[in-house]
């Protein structure tokens, strides 16, 4: 009766993981080529004639080519998600290459659809990430050419170039729409904003550090 329990048990906890970890649903054939002209609104997008597929909805040219840096912050993303790769749609997963100046920053920011698995492949970088509450601890790691980080699905996380050349990096990331919230934006240039008292009892400051901030982003 015991052994009995113990497998009914551990069945129960695998359906629990298997549930868990399936964020995006799973493709039931081979593949569904995004029709994004298509106005059927559905999770995702819906499927193109399979007989029309192309290599093109396959494939993307130019992640060898460096991403324009020169803004403030120093850092451009090239995505490779199903809006560049229609042929991704359903399958769980999108790249994006980034690249950073000297000093540059990816700043900190959350992925709310997917986990991201990342590689620098040129430079030094600082990357890291803050769990949840209410312990909020900061996770940190100075990342060399081929060494991987992975930042978990949902935190807030960052990389910045501590080297003394340009950088570029690599990640994956578990969703064909990763989505992507930057914390300076949402909090600071939500439309319509977020009342300064809010903002200014958030962060124990007074309303012209609020101004201030908002007025330079």
């Amino acid at each position: 009766m015991e052994i009995k329990s113990l497998l009914l048990t551990l069945v129960a906890l695998i359906s629990f993981c298997y549930l868990v970890h399936s964020f995006e649903p799973s493709p039931l054939q081979d593949f569904c080529v995004a029709d994004t002209d298509s106005s059927v609104r559905v999770n995702g997008f819906v499927c193109r004639n399979p007989m029309m597929a192309q290599a093109s909805d396959f494939s993307l040219t130019g992640l060898n080519l460096p991403g324009d840096t020169s803004n403030p912050l120093g850092s451009a993303i090239t995505p490779a998600t199903v809006a560049q790769i229609p042929g991704l749609n359903t399958l769980g997963i999108s790249m994006v290459r980034i690249d950073y100046a000297p000093w540059g920053l990816n700043s900190p920011h959350i992925h709310p659809r997917a986990t991201e698995i990342f590689t620098v492949l040129e430079g030094t970088l600082e990357v890291g990430f803050v769990t949840s509450n209410l312990e909020n601890r900061f996770i940190s790691k100075v990342l060399k050419k081929g060494d991987v980080f992975v930042f978990p699905i949902g935190l807030i996380h960052y990389e910045r170039n501590v080297g003394y050349g340009s950088a570029i990096a690599i990640a994956g990331l578990s969703s064909q729409n990763p989505g992507v919230i930057t914390v300076a934006n949402a909090v600071f240039r939500s439309k319509p904003m977020i009342s300064g008292d809010v903002l200014a009892k958030t962060f124990q400051v007074n309303m012209t550090v609020v101004d201030a901030i908002q007025g330079g982003m």
